[in-house]
């Protein structure tokens, strides 16, 4: 005969069980959801600064393998040199919301928290309309890397722990 363990958690849960609020307690230790779920985000920035490094160092490369012919014209280098600064700004400014995001969630910010959760359920959205509607294939190579840190983020900070970390000075 084994010895008793912990109770398990039935695989439903009662609806009232779910939408009880969360504790009320300002002194709770940081969880390692919430530890874990930031430091995805911040490794997400620090994925998209060495990504324009990449794009910054190999930019012409990059254009010498698209074909780039509007309407049979060739760019010129104005052209090439603002779409660099363009797409190096969008992923600066991405960089920046990840950055200020893995840091709020550390310091157990909840509309940080809630934000990062949507952008990953969109984005995981996104790669699976891709997948079905114009199969697309997820591999290594393609999206499979950037969903599966999506998923982890989403599960991490979707928690019980991480939501009551992050709302624990709420008073109800």
């Amino acid at each position: 005969m084994s010895a008793p363990g912990p109770a398990q958690r039935p695989a439903y849960e009662p609806i009232d069980r779910l939408l009880r609020p969360t504790p009320y307690d300002p002194d709770m230790r940081r969880p390692a959801t919430t530890v874990a779920g930031a430091c995805l985000v911040l490794l997400g920035a620090v994925v998209s600064v060495l990504s324009m490094v990449d794009i910054a160092t190999n930019w012409h490369t990059y254009l010498k393998s698209i074909v780039l012919e509007i309407g049979g014209a060739v760019p010129t280098p104005d052209v090439v040199n603002a779409s660099l600064a363009v797409i190096l700004g969008v992923i600066g400014v991405t960089a920046v919301v990840e950055l200020v995001c893995g840091l709020l969630i550390l310091r157990g910010s909840n509309a940080a928290r809630v934000l990062v959760m949507i952008v990953s359920a969109i984005s995981i959205s996104a790669a699976f309309v891709s997948w079905w509607a114009r199969d697309q294939e997820i591999t290594l190579q393609t999206t499979l890397l950037s969903l599966a840190v999506d998923i982890l983020v989403l599960l991490a900070l979707s928690s019980r722990s991480a939501a009551a970390y992050a709302r624990r000075r709420e008073k109800h």
